[in-house]
């Protein structure tokens, strides 16, 4: 008999990028279809929730797919006879969920394109990386959808408007370094 434990290791520099981006004003979220005890573990090493973070039922900060659709209900509007526009109903609840939702585990895969809804609907910028077919319509939805390269499925990446070449998220950051540069550098311009 054996006991044997496999990990899949966050990779190097994650931690700290995710430390930059928060300092930088951007919220990370993490969305999995994980085991609610391995996405707290994940989340904990890549700092996305506190080392000593316990949970707790009802806490919105790590929250489960069943519970998150149970209380966000989404509604559909037919915009004409081809084209179906989806809206969150409860926008309140959105709200006071995801002012402090960190990591939503056993997720569907409709409910990552869900909480992209939600935040524009809120009117936020929100930047989506995926590399599967299922999160074609979220990072399609999202104002930057970031696809992974080489893990990334071919749907996915027609659907992003950006592809990581080595997929990792610390690429993000440096994109995103760049990109306030340039923005920065084109107010001055237009100022001066």
């Amino acid at each position: 008999m054996a006991i044997t434990g496999i990990e899949d290791p966050v990779r190097e520099g994650v931690p700290e990028s995710v430390n930059t981006a928060n300092k930088a004003g951007i919220s990370v979220r993490m969305v999995t279809g994980d085991h609610l005890d391995t996405a707290v573990a994940v989340a904990k090493k890549c700092n996305i929730l506190p080392e000593d973070y316990v949970y707790t039922q009802g806490c919105n900060m790590v929250m489960l797919g069943e519970e998150f659709r149970s209380r966000i209900r989404l509604l559909e509007e037919e915009v004409d006879e081809n084209v179906k526009s989806i809206k969150i109903e409860n926008l309140d609840e959105f709200q006071t969920i995801s002012d402090n939702l960190k990591v939503l585990c056993r997720s569907s895969p409709s409910d990552k394109y869900t909480l992209v809804t939600g935040f524009k609907q809120l009117g936020n910028v929100v930047s989506v990386t995926g590399d599967g077919t299922n999160d074609a319509p979220a990072l399609k939805k999202s104002d930057v959808g970031l696809a992974m390269n080489l893990t990334g499925t071919d749907i996915a990446k027609e659907a992003a408007d950006i592809i990581l070449l080595d997929d990792n998220f610390t690429s993000i950051i440096t994109a995103v370094k760049w990109g306030r540069n340039i923005y920065d550098c084109i107010r001055k311009f237009l100022q001066f």
